[in-house]
């Protein structure tokens, strides 16, 4: 057997050996009938259509019995059967199942493969061939390609087991591969139904594989275990539910007297429980080199006996795999490879070794590997037993090579593991950074290191530009990641704080750092704060002038300068020629709270349009928001639903949590506005449950702000005042709550009408001191009403003067509540006929804005001054349109907007927008109380 070295461009896979035999069928199956038949219609159409087929069942249904079935009859049918099988000990390993096909394509037909899988996307994904990293669309065409090729020759079958253990990348890959075969080429693969992994089913044609039936189970028990006694039979029958694992494994944990009745079974154990311990029993009895044999084949995943020949350097012959092989454990190909026969053998395999025999197992892989320097260094930090600095830097210099070809799951873990290795200090701190600078940019979702981020903000980091650069991405992860704002503000500030003085304004790095904490100090919202901020910026000789206008416009607007609101002005006319998407939407943040969205928003659609194409999506997900902010503001609540939904759903695929409340709020005020409390009030009680135990003062400023809305739709003018004042205090603009702006009129009106004239004028007064008038026309309406909401004369010219700002109808809400109040003052002094024109502008306003309630008050008040029109009613029953009502039994069974997408032939922007409209028609915020609201409809 060839044993020389190979160059680290060649495959990792071992060379010079048979190809992997697809799954083995074991004889007839029992009670599976339905599911073969169903298998026989698929693999029958494969000539002329193609395509893939999903076998989902729970763990130990026979999902694999009936794979191993499918991979025989497609060879009877003269098919080429390329099977492939995930693993949960190599889910880490970058591309490994997608390199058991290949090798399986190589060997099925070699004088095809060779010519064209070197030269393409897919022999760099591989490690066969340098070049920069392929995109995972890349490698997927030249997989489908290669499908292709071979189809030419006779159709062509994927078998892949275990879908739910596939590496990320192999995962991705083989996901768009499996909606892309056309005719000739097919995939069946297998999942676990409930388990969560990288390879995402949807749209996929899935076919349930059932429990057994009784009379099935028991001719499975009668024709493995003929001696059990009656009695017995039926006990393990009811304890298997029909799971055919169960069914064989649950006797072979009886001893004699037990199987026969002599001696009465076991108490009643869970199923899993019972299971482990049948494995358990059968691996404990194996020789110690039979049971070192299979914990290397159970850690490498791979099934290459070559492998196991390399680790052991021939000092255990592989003829000690001979007792499992009886024991029914294992199936052995000689020289081929080694399978489990389900993948609970390989687990208790794991579970049952000790700590010192898994670490010598990965030494022992580790040299099998030497020639792979990623899965090389993989083993020797799995077994390393305390920090190492050598073994950390060769798994970072493997999460390099992974990174650039693509794979970013796989480098991250690679990051956590070198982190982990990694000695504490100041080398520590920078790989943890880097893990979440790398799963930030990369992957979005980094459940697995909230603790070790936790053990770098403790450190110092160092003053280099390096050290700077990962705190920026360790705080950019805690805020977005877990919302530990005052961890990330202390990770931040400590590194800002090392910069020698003066500040150099060229220095990115410094300035994309004071950028973050900005945001860090917006929803931390609490004074103390800000000070470390301040101090940074007055380091600069000239501050960049964009974090400065930022600092003015965004966290405390009633105290920007005009000369603030000029740059501000002159950057956002430059937006049209602005091609970066992040300066893009800091430009469009800066101008959030000053009305400035509307000269944005065209640059804020091409940062959507970028995300949706998949090239940034953090600014997608904020640009959706701003616009959803300039929807609420202008009317548009149809379309804030949609922007709002549409950034929910990549808040949630991409793990942005803190992100999400803006899209959360969106949503509050819109329900608020338009009557819909029960779905304000739960939104808002999502806010404060989150943002109380982060301090994130912010989040909770969000749900006053909504809270104060639906308080006053209600006329429950008392808690609408204690909500506005957690905002700001009366009398006055709080510093660095720039949500004070958007909640003046509120905050005055509720205080009038509780009796609190003083407060309302002294907060009207504190607006007007302000210069708010002069930051935009909205907020000169806003203080003109405000003014006249506080004054004890009926014909204050506040109100005609807010009404005369120019532009006016370009903020519906505010405008329409302006002619409210008007309407309702000048009834109450007597002038009936002028009010009348007041309200009924009002009531067109609320009306076409679907205020309800809003709509209801501006009716009343014109039947108070004599005016005929609708009186209040209550709801009726929600009406769904068709499309609807399909959409929602579908969300409601817990499919994901993706797939329902998939089912019905739209996008998933499509199914976004369509259920942000009927979440408020059956008075429901989420999914979760979906299925409730429809029984309730159908029973209307």
């Amino acid at each position: 057997m060839h044993t020389s070295g190979r160059n680290s461009s060649e495959p990792v896979h071992a060379p010079d050996r048979p190809a992997p035999r697809a799954f083995d069928a074991d004889g007839p199956l029992i009670g599976r009938q339905a599911d073969l038949d169903r298998i026989d219609a698929f693999l029958d159409d494969v000539p002329r259509h193609g395509g893939p087929l999903l076998l989902l069942g729970e763990p130990g249904v026979g999902k694999t019995a009936l794979l191993a079935a499918a991979a025989s009859r497609a060879a009877h049918r003269g098919m080429h059967v390329l099977a492939a099988t995930g693993a949960e000990y190599r889910t880490r390993l970058s591309h490994g199942v997608l390199g058991q096909l290949m090798e399986a394509a190589v060997h099925a037909r070699p004088s095809i493969v060779p010519s064209i899988v070197p030269a393409d996307a897919l022999a760099v994904a591989l490690g066969r061939s340098g070049g920069p990293a392929p995109e995972p669309e890349a490698v997927a065409d030249a997989v489908v390609e290669l499908i292709g090729q071979l189809a030419r020759h006779g159709p062509t079958l994927l078998v892949v087991d275990d879908t739910q253990w596939l590496d990320p990348a192999s995962a991705r890959v083989l996901g768009d591969v499996a909606r892309r075969l056309a005719a000739g080429g097919a995939l069946l693969c297998t999942a676990r139904d409930g388990t969560e992994g990288s390879f995402d089913p949807g749209g996929l044609p899935v076919h349930d594989v059932a429990p057994l039936s009784e009379s099935a189970s028991e001719n499975l028990l009668l024709q493995h275990f003929p001696a059990l006694a009656p009695r017995v039979r039926r006990r393990l029958m009811a304890e298997a539910h029909g799971n055919p694992l169960a069914l064989l494994e649950l006797p072979v944990a009886l001893s004699g007297p037990q199987r026969s009745a002599a001696t009465a079974l076991p108490e009643r154990l869970p199923l899993s429980r019972r299971l482990q311990s049948a494995f358990a029993s059968r691996v404990t009895g194996l020789p110690a080199a039979t049971r070192y044999l299979l914990l290397l084949a159970a850690l490498d995943g791979t099934g290459d006996l070559y492998v196991l020949r390399r680790a052991t350097a021939g000092r255990i012959a592989l003829k000690h795999l001979d007792p499992a092989e009886r024991a029914q454990l294992i199936r052995v190909d000689e020289p081929t490879g080694l399978t489990f026969r389900h993948p609970l053998t390989r687990s208790a395999v794991v579970e049952l070794s000790t700590s010192t025999e898994r670490r010598s197992a990965h030494r022992a892989l580790a040299r099998a590997w030497q020639e792979a320097p990623e899965r090389h260094a993989w083993y020797l930090a799995q077994a390393a037993e305390a920090p190492d600095e050598q073994v950390a830097a060769l798994l970072e210099q493997a999460a390099a090579v992974l990174g650039r070809r693509g794979d970013g799951p796989a480098a991250v873990a690679a990051l956590l593991r070198a982190a982990e290795l990694t000695p504490q200090g100041p080398e520590r701190a920078r790989r943890l950074a880097e893990v979440a600078y790398t799963g930030a940019n990369i992957t979005g979702d980094l459940r697995d290191v909230p603790h070790l981020l936790h053990d770098a903000r403790h450190m110092t980091p160092e003053a280099g530009p390096p050290a700077m650069a990962t705190a920026v991405a360790g705080a950019a992860y805690l805020l977005n990641g877990s919302g530990d704002i005052d961890a990330a503000h202390r990770l931040l500030c400590g590194a800002i704080a090392l910069r020698p003085e003066p500040y150099d304004p060229a220095d990115a790095t410094l300035t994309e750092a004071l950028h973050t904490l900005l945001l860090v100090c917006f929803f931390g919202g609490r004074p103390e704060l800000w000070p470390a901020f301040d101090t940074a910026l007055a380091a600069y000789p000239a501050p960049p002038p964009l974090l400065a206008t930022t600092r003015a416009t965004f966290a405390d607007p009633a105290r920007a300068a005009p000369s603030h609101l000029a740059e501000l002005d002159a950057a956002i006319a430059r937006l049209p020629q602005e091609t970066d998407p992040l300066h893009i939407v800091r430009v469009a943040t800066a101008g959030a709270y000053v009305d400035r969205l509307d000269g944005c928003a065209e640059g804020l659609r091409r940062v959507v349009a970028g995300g949706r194409r998949g090239e940034h999506v953090t600014p997608a997900i904020e640009a959706l928001f701003l616009l959803g902010n300039h929807a609420w503001l202008t009317g548009q609540w149809p379309e804030l639903g949609h922007l709002a939904g549409e950034g929910l759903d990549l808040c949630e695929q991409h793990h942005y949590p803190v992100l999400a409340w803006v899209g959360s709020y969106l949503l509050a005020c819109s329900a608020a506005a338009r009557g819909d409390h029960g779905a304000t009030r739960e939104l808002t009680d999502r806010m404060q449950q989150w943002a109380g135990p982060r301090r994130a003062s912010t989040v909770r400023v969000y749900a006053a702000h909504a809270r104060t809305l639906s308080a006053l739709g209600q006329g429950d003018f008392e808690t609408a005042y204690q909500e506005a004042t957690l905002i700001t205090a009366p009398g006055t603009l709080a510093r660095c709550a720039p949500h004070a702006l958007w909640t003046l009129m509120d905050l005055v009106d509720a205080a009038v009408r509780t009796g609190r004239h003083r407060q309302a004028r002294d907060h009207a007064d504190a607006a007007r001191n302000a210069g708010l008038a002069a930051v935009s026309p909205r907020l000169a309406m806003l203080v003109h009403a405000a003014a006249a909401l506080a004054a004890d004369d009926d014909r204050h010219p506040g109100f005609q003067e807010a009404l005369a700002v120019p532009g006016g109808e370009r903020w519906p809400f505010d405008l329409a509540r302006i002619h409210l109040y008007h309407g309702e003052r000048l009834r109450r002094g007597g002038a009936r006929t002028e009010a009348r024109h007041h309200l009924t502008a009002a009531a067109e306003l609320f009306r076409r804005l679907s205020a309800a309630p809003w709509t209801d008050r501006a009716n009343q008040e014109l039947r108070a001054c004599g005016v005929p029109g609708p009186t209040a009613s209550p709801a009726g029953p929600a009406v769904l349109t068709p499309q609807q009502r399909e959409i929602a039994n579908l969300a409601a069974t817990g499919l994901t907007n993706k797939r329902i997408a998939e089912r019905l032939s739209l996008s998933p922007r499509t199914v976004s927008t369509h259920l942000y409209q009927l979440f408020p028609k059956v008075g429901v915020t989420s999914r979760a109380g979906l299925r409730d609201a429809l029984e309730r409809l159908d029973r209307q």
